[in-house]
């Protein structure tokens, strides 16, 4: 969970005036003098209705992780999906009224003190009334933490030390059943902003090295020109977390989907993540009828290197694949 519970204003004052009352009501029943009492009593609500508010924000910023620790990768996720500089001034929020508070309970215990006792209990409602006002002045902001908290409680839970692979390719070509039988496991599906079916996310070990690889269905698999900016930033987020995207092809068009139309979308990715590597790779070739489809994308991918050709479903050319991930893996490893 990235954000702990977010109360609402009204949790957050009955909570500190419910505390305030318990701490009045053990100095009642104290040995003290009548009139040092009921001064005692009304600093002591003033001071623990402050200091309970401020543990309650206390505790919300320290659960929360200091965006500015976390990887590119979930920078960028927390921007697409709620605005990181939206959550940055929410929380900020939490800080002013934290020092708002502070300086009432300092000014208001020091009024109590020098006032007479017959003061004392409406000096006391003052300051309540003060708090009131700065918890509710903070109340949309405490709204939003909420509403990020939300949006962010499945948030991908990604190794970064692994070597991480992301499939690409357009939706049928067998990304998922690839997925599968390369991790030898069912995928976890995670929550990713603007997919409708999250992104899977598989995991194998390999000569003590980890390997993860990530499917994320309705973001690398149609055209560019489909997608509207948000949904660019939620695909280009991924370039943080890729260490190589293995674009499949499906040459037996049992996709649905032309060989020239899947040719377009894998440039299209190879302009997008620049600095990523790209390793295409043939689905379905047990479904080929047409040699010509697979001549196709041979002559108009531009590999320097020889195409790797799998049927995922029959399980055939998955420890090729495997291989190949290794190679890449001792390759980024000696840079």
């Amino acid at each position: 969970m990235f954000l702990p519970n977010i109360p609402t204003p009204d949790e957050v004052l009955d909570k500190g005036f419910r505390r305030a009352k318990k701490a009045a009501a053990k100095i009642r029943t104290s040995k003290i003098h009548r009139q040092k009492k009921s001064k005692r009593i009304e600093e002591a609500r003033v001071q623990t209705a402050c200091q309970v508010i401020r543990e309650t924000f206390e505790d919300i910023l320290e659960k929360t992780p200091h965006i500015e620790e976390l990887s590119m990768f979930y920078q960028d996720y927390i921007d697409v999906a709620v605005g990181v500089d939206d959550l940055k001034k929410s929380l900020g929020a939490l800080n002013w009224a934290n020092g708002v508070l502070e300086k009432l309970q300092n000014q208001y215990t020091h009024r109590i003190r020098r006032s007479p006792p017959e003061n004392s209990a409406q000096i006391r409602r003052e300051a309540f009334g003060r708090i009131a006002s700065v918890v509710n002045r903070i109340s949309e902001e405490l709204d939003f933490l909420n509403f990020a908290r939300q949006k962010l409680r499945n948030i991908p839970t990604v190794d970064d030390e692994a070597t991480t692979t992301v499939i690409a390719g357009f939706p049928n070509v067998g990304k998922s059943t690839l997925l599968r039988q390369i991790t030898n496991a069912e995928p976890e599906v995670a929550d990713y902003p603007f997919t409708t079916k999250g992104i899977q996310i598989g995991h194998f070990e390999l000569r003590w090295q980890k390997y993860q690889i990530i499917d994320t269905p309705g973001l690398l698999d149609r055209p560019v020109q489909d997608m509207n900016p948000i949904e660019l930033n939620a695909m280009v987020a991924l370039e943080h977390l890729a260490d190589l995207i293995l674009f499949i092809f499906d040459p037996s068009q049992t996709s649905g989907f032309p060989v020239e139309n899947q040719v377009n979308l894998y440039w299209e990715i190879k302009q997008i993540f620049r600095n990523t590597p790209i390793l295409p790779l043939l689905n379905k070739m047990d479904l080929v009828e047409d040699e010509e489809n697979v001549k196709y994308i041979q002559e108009h991918t531009y590999t320097e290197d020889e195409l790797l050709m799998v049927a995922a479903s029959e399980g055939t050319g998955i420890s090729l694949i495997v291989e190949k991930l290794q190679e890449f893996n001792r390759k980024i490893r000696d840079k």
